[in-house]
């Protein structure tokens, strides 16, 4: 939908995975494209669990711009709660990551981007566009991190331009 960089690390994968919805108003989804569930490593008959987790993604990248969730979802903790993932030590500095089991299901992969995310600090500017017919997913790398739109071109020249015409 808009030329914004993807989101950095393991978020990119979200970001992807919340952009799946392609167009809100119609419904239209890539999860339906077996080549799309392929590269997240969805079954079909795990494309229920998908797109809960998609929609309560969305829902906690709303929230993360401010706005209320689009529509009842399942909490995003309750769907990572059984996600197997394992602590990796790194043995030249110490360092500690939790990162999925081998072979992890899409939530485990979700679950280790949070956290990295969290301790890197970035999991918050992963957003949700404001726009009602569009919630597209983005990184929110303004200096202040008060990013609003997905792209500024788009939803964001439309939203100020229903502002002017209400004037």
């Amino acid at each position: 939908m808009n030329a914004r960089e993807p989101a950095p690390g393991g978020l990119a994968l979200i970001e992807a995975l919340v952009n799946t919805l392609l167009d809100i108003t119609t419904g239209e989804d890539a999860l339906d494209s077996a080549e799309v569930r392929e590269r997240f490593g969805v079954t079909k008959s795990g494309l229920d669990d998908a797109r809960a987790l998609r929609e309560s993604l969305r829902a906690v990248c709303l929230a993360h711009a401010g706005h209320p969730p689009h529509r009842a979802v399942t909490p995003l903790g309750d769907l990572l709660a059984d996600a197997p993932l394992r602590v990796a030590v790194d043995d030249r500095d110490g360092s500690a990551t939790l990162v999925p089991v081998d072979d992890a299901p899409l939530a485990s992969r979700v679950a280790a981007a949070i956290a990295d995310a969290r301790a890197a600090g970035t999991w918050s500017r992963l957003k949700a566009c404001e726009a009602a017919d569009c919630h597209w997913a983005y990184y929110d790398r303004s200096p202040a991190g008060r990013g609003r739109w997905c792209d500024m071109a788009v939803c964001g020249a439309r939203a100020k331009m229903r502002r002017y015409r209400a004037k």
